[in-house]
């Protein structure tokens, strides 16, 4: 589920379900779809934070509990989680994310549409699909606007032997500030004072001329991914026996 708190022209949406790490399931992508289309229609909402409830993670994706069916053609996936961000719902007021632990998988589809990330000093970020047998298509092509190629392409192929800490991530970009975890709240808030208070319509006009800049070549890439991930992604049956086998090692860098 979530949870939204409004904070004076200020909406902070929670992605609360710790004890699954806030992973994706039904329930949340509906209840995320409905947030972003009522912020698009109230005039009250000016700007959002996207944060996790706890601090051990602010998403890890797709809830592996939540079977998916396939369209048996080779031209197609559904992919339940191609639209849960804000600009797919074609909202333009701005998406804070404060990241709070660890974000990976389908967190991206999240992070790629947020204007900009404020992360806890113990966030990390890592993409696990090449460990499990999945191709990176949709959440790299996302990352691959935000972060320097090298890397994006590190990242993804690396799967879980590595995870991009909190330092790391400013160094790159991915972040725009760090700061202790009892204060990220207050951070992402004071930024997003900062932006309530300017008039709306410049600021939505900012964002959309901004992300106006990247979104032909994002679309133009995102129309292959279905092909690849159809050709390279095993079984299903493949894919869990290797998460079921998974071990927690990895590197922090």
């Amino acid at each position: 589920m979530i949870t939204v708190d409004h904070r004076g022209g200020i909406a902070v949406v929670t992605l609360d379900r710790p004890d699954r790490h806030n992973a994706i399931d039904r329930a949340m992508r509906d209840q995320l779809r409905a947030a972003w289309g009522e912020f698009r229609m109230s005039t009250d909402v000016r700007v959002v934070i996207l944060t996790g409830a706890g601090d051990k993670a602010f998403c890890t994706g797709l809830d592996r509990s939540w079977v998916v069916p396939q369209p048996p053609s080779p031209y197609t996936i559904d992919d339940p989680l191609i639209d849960i961000g804000p600009k797919s719902a074609d909202l333009w007021k701005p998406v804070i994310a404060a990241v709070n632990g660890m974000a990976c998988g389908g967190a991206f589809y999240l992070l790629a549409e947020c204007e900009f990330a404020i992360a806890a000093d113990h966030a990390s970020f890592f993409d696990p699909h090449t460990t499990y047998g999945m191709v990176s298509a949709f959440e790299s092509i996302g990352m691959a606007q935000r972060m320097p190629y090298g890397e994006v392409m590190r990242m993804s192929l690396m799967g879980t032997a590595e995870r991009i800490g909190a330092r790391r991530a400013y160094e790159i970009g991915l972040v725009s500030e760090l700061v202790p975890s009892a204060g990220l709240l207050d951070a992402a808030m004071e930024a997003a004072r900062v932006i309530a208070s300017y008039p709306t319509e410049a600021v939505q006009g900012t964002v959309r001329a901004v992300w106006s800049a990247r979104a032909a070549t994002r679309s133009l890439a995102l129309a292959g991914a279905p092909q690849l991930i159809k050709l390279g992604n095993l079984p299903p049956e493949q894919q869990a026996a290797l998460f079921r086998d998974r071990s927690g090692d990895h590197r922090v860098r």
